[in-house]
C-alpha cells in the first residue's frame, strides 16, 4: 500500500513541478514510510510522486515511479494486484522479462502488451493508479472496481492535480481550496461527502471501476469535465459497471443451495490464498461477527501455522464483542490479541481524527478502527478484514425492516399516508416513549421494544416518503434537514439519486445496490483505508474480490435473508469452520457508545466545539435549534448522538484546516 500524487502545470518550470510533487508526496508519508520517489517528464509539464509501503518485492526493483521497458509508460501505483503471478506467467510466454517480482512491473508490461482497459479488466485487486503515456501524451487515472483505494483529482490554479488524500493538495494549493457548500450539506446528511464529489470545489473522487484520460497538449480546463461517465468530452469511462453486474446476476440466478455453498467456499479459499501472499507478516481483524470470523477461519484453514488475529473490546457490555472473538480465536487456534477501548482513548484520538480523515467524516467507529489498526501494526504489516459482507449478503437490518414497512404502507393512498405520518410526527419521541412505558406497567408486561418513540418517528417519515429511495435516504441521514446547518443552492447528489436497473424488481436489491455504490465506498472503505494507512498497515478485503461480488448478485434473496436471519449463505459456509453456537447472537456492529460519551467524558469537548466562535462559519446555522438539540440530548429525551457527532467532527475538521500540522519528512 502506498500514497500517490501528481501535477500537470503548463505554465511552471520543471524545477517547480518536481518540488511541488515532492511536497505533495511528503504529506503522504504515513501511507508509505519506506521510500519516496519523484519523476518528471523533461518534455512535458508533468510530475509524478510516490510514497512506498513495501509489501511485494522489498528490493529497489519495486521503487516508484516506475517506467515500462520501452519507456512509453510511467506509473505511480497504490494497492495490490492479487493475480499478478498469473499475469506475469502469461506475459513471459509472450516474451516479456522482469527485473524484479513486483505487481507494478507486471502491470506496466501488461499495459504495453494489451493496453490500459484490457489490463484493468484482467487485473484482480485493489488499486488507485496514475499512468503517464508518453506516446499518447496523456495521463490516465484508474480506480479498482469497488473503490477500495482512494483517488482525488481536480483543477487548482490552472493546474491538474491528483493524490491519494486531500492533504497533498493543501501542501501546495492551500489558498485555492474552497469549501463546496453543496457537498457540505451532503456531509451533514450522510456523515460523508458522496463520490464523485469532494468537500472542495473543482476537486473530485474517481468513481470505482472507471478510468479517466487527461490530455496534456493542451490541458483541458474544468469546464470540459464532468465527474459522471459520458456526460462531457472529458469524463470517466467504466471498465466494470456494477449496475450491469447486478442485473445480469439477478436474471441468471444460482438455484441449487448446496452448489452455492460449495462455490462460495471455493471462491473464498482461492481469494484468501491469493491475498495472503506478501513479503511481510500478515494477520486478520476478528470482531466476532459473521464476516470477520469467516475471513479469519478460511485464512487459518489455508495457513500452515497459527495466524495473528486482532480485536477491540468495550467496557460497555452492549457494545462489547471481544468475548465472542476470543472464543472463536480459541476454536480456530489463532494467536489472538485484544485491546479494550475507554472513553479516554476516544478523547485522546479525537483531536487527531481530522489529520487522518482530511475530508469531514462522521462514522464514530473510526475510533475503534484506528485503535485496532494500531494494535495490529505492532505485529504485522498486512491485515485481512471482513468488510463488504453486509452490503453483498444482506446484512443490515434496515434492508428488510424498511422493505416490510414499505410493503405495508402501500396499502394506503399517498394522501392518507402523508396525513397519518404527519400526525405521528407531531407527538415528540419522548412522549411516545413515556406512553409506551406506562402501558407496559399497566399491562405488567416486562417484554417490549427499546427506543419505541424513535421507531414510531421513523415509521412516520417512511409513510410520508414519495419513493423507496427517499425512504432509504431518511434512514441513512444524520441530519434530516441539512438546511438547518448549511445555506446552499442544493445538496450534492448521492448514489440514491441514481435509479437502479429496472430489472432489480425488489427493494432489497435496490438498497444493496445503493449501498455498494455509496455507503460502502464513502463510509466503510474510507474508514478502513484511513485508519489502516494512518499507521502504515495494509488492509485487504477478500469479500470484495470482484468474482465474489458478481457471485453475490446471482444469489436469490432467500439465500441471503431467511427466517429473520441475514447473510444466510455466509453463515452456511462459516458453519464448516466454526460451531454454530459460537456465531448465533444478535448483530451488534462495530460501533462506539457515542450517546453516553457525549453526555459524559466527551461532553466538555463537544460543548466547547459547538459553542465556539467558529461555528459561525457554518452558513445559515440556526443557533436556537442547535441549543435545543444539545439540551434534548443531555436531558435524555432524545438521542441526537449522530447529529451532534457530525457537527463536532465538522468543527474539529474546520479547525484543522485553519491550522494544518507540519508535514513529516
Amino acid at each position: 500500500m502506498c500514497g500517490i500524487a501528481g501535477i500537470i502545470a503548463p505554465m511552471w518550470e520543471q524545477r517547480a513541478l518536481l518540488a511541488a510533487a515532492e511536497t505533495m508526496a511528503t504529506t503522504l508519508y504515513h501511507r508509505g514510510p519506506d521510500a519516496q520517489g519523484v519523476w518528471g517528464d523533461p518534455r512535458q509539464p508533468l510530475a509524478l510522486a510516490h510514497r512506498r509501503l513495501s509489501i511485494q518485492d522489498l528490493s529497489p526493483a519495486g521503487h516508484q515511479p516506475m517506467a515500462s521497458v520501452s519507456g512509453r509508460f510511467h506509473i505511480v501505483f497504490n494497492g495490490e494486484i492479487y493475480n499478478f503471478h498469473m499475469l506475469a506467467s502469461e506475459l513471459r510466454q509472450r516474451g516479456h522479462r522482469f527485473r524484479g517480482h513486483s505487481d507494478t512491473e507486471v502491470l506496466l508490461a501488461a499495459m504495453e502488451e494489451w493496453g490500459i482497459e484490457a489490463t484493468l479488466e484482467r487485473s484482480r485487486g485493489m488499486f488507485a493508479l496514475a499512468v503517464w503515456d508518453q506516446q499518447a501524451c496523456e495521463l490516465i487515472l484508474c480506480r479498482d472496481r469497488m473503490g477500495e483505494k482512494p483517488l482525488f483529482f481536480g483543477w487548482l490554479e490552472n493546474c491538474f492535480v491528483f493524490a491519494s488524500e486531500l492533504k497533498a493538495f493543501h501542501s501546495v494549493f492551500h489558498a485555492a481550496l474552497i469549501i463546496d457548500e453543496n457537498a457540505m450539506a451532503a456531509f451533514f446528511r450522510f456523515g460523508y461527502v458522496p463520490t464523485p464529489y469532494s468537500i472542495y470545489r473543482n476537486i473530485f473522487k474517481l468513481l470505482p471501476g472507471t478510468y479517466l484520460r487527461i490530455p496534456v497538449a493542451p490541458l483541458p480546463n474544468r469546464s470540459a469535465f464532468h465527474p459522471l461517465p459520458g456526460k462531457d468530452s472529458i469524463s470517466p469511462k467504466p471498465y466494470w459497471l456494477l449496475e450491469t453486474i447486478a442485473h445480469q446476476g439477478i436474471i441468471n440466478p444460482i438455484l441449487d443451495e448446496d452448489e452455492a455453498i460449495k462455490q462460495l467456499d471455493a471462491l473464498l479459499r482461492d481469494t484468501i490464498s491469493q491475498q495472503k501472499i506478501a513479503d511481510v507478516p500478515l494477520g486478520a481483524f476478528l470482531s466476532g461477527g459473521v464476516d470477520s470470523s469467516l475471513v479469519a477461519a478460511v485464512m487459518q484453514g489455508v495457513s500452515d501455522k497459527p495466524i495473528n488475529t486482532f480485536t477491540i473490546g468495550f467496557k460497555e457490555t452492549e457494545f462489547d464483542e471481544a468475548p465472542y472473538a476470543r472464543a472463536i480465536a480459541a476454536h480456530l487456534g489463532t494467536e489472538h490479541h485484544e485491546y479494550y477501548v475507554s472513553a479516554s482513548d476516544g478523547l485522546d484520538l479525537i483531536r487527531d481524527l481530522p489529520k487522518f480523515w482530511d475530508e469531514p467524516f462522521a462514522d464514530s467507529s473510526q475510533i475503534p478502527s484506528l485503535l485496532v489498526a494500531k494494535l495490529a501494526r505492532q505485529q504485522v504489516t498486512v491485515c485481512l478484514t471482513g468488510d463488504g459482507g453486509d452490503e453483498l449478503f444482506c446484512g443490515y437490518n434496515r434492508y428488510f425492516e424498511l422493505d416490510n414497512l414499505w410493503v405495508k404502507q402501500q396499502r394506503f393512498p399517498p394522501w392518507l399516508r402523508n396525513i397519518f405520518g404527519r400526525a405521528l410526527s407531531t407527538i415528540p419521541v419522548h412522549a411516545w416513549q413515556s406512553a409506551y412505558t406506562l402501558l407496559k406497567k399497566i399491562s405488567r408486561n416486562k417484554q417490549g421494544q427499546s427506543n419505541i418513540g424513535l421507531k414510531i418517528h421513523k415509521f412516520a417519515k417512511v409513510m410520508q416518503a414519495d419513493s423507496k429511495s427517499d425512504a432509504y435516504r431518511y434512514l441513512l441521514s444524520y441530519w434530516q434537514m441539512p438546511s438547518a446547518i448549511v445555506n446552499c443552492d442544493h445538496e450534492a447528489p448521492s448514489m440514491l439519486d441514481r435509479q437502479p436497473h429496472p430489472g432489480m424488481n425488489h427493494f432489497i436489491h435496490d438498497a444493496m445496490y445503493w449501498d455498494q455504490l455509496g455507503y460502502l465506498v464513502d463510509d466503510n472503505l474510507v474508514k478502513g483505508d484511513r485508519a489502516s494507512m494512518s499507521v502504515g498497515l495494509e488492509a485487504r478485503l477478500p469479500l470484495l474480490d470482484h468474482r465474489i461480488v458478481e457471485f453475490s448478485w446471482r444469489l436469490p434473496l432467500a439465500m441471503k435473508y431467511r427466517d429473520g436471519q441475514s447473510k444466510w449463505l455466509l453463515r452456511q459456509v462459516l458453519y464448516r469452520y466454526v460451531p454454530k453456537a459460537l456465531i448465533e447472537r444478535p448483530k451488534m456492529g462495530f460501533s462506539v457508545p457515542v450517546r453516553e460519551w457525549l453526555k459524559g467524558p466527551l461532553k466538555n469537548w463537544a460543548y466547547d466545539l459547538l459553542h465556539s466562535n467558529n461555528i459561525g462559519a457554518l452558513c445559515g446555522v440556526n443557533r436556537p435549534y442547535l441549543e435545543k438539540v444539545w439540551h434534548q440530548h443531555q436531558e435524555g429525551s432524545h438521542d441526537h448522538s449522530h447529529k451532534l457527532w457530525a457537527l463536532c467532527v465538522w468543527m474539529a475538521w474546520d479547525e484543522q484546516q485553519r491550522h494544518p500540522p507540519a508535514s513529516k519528512s
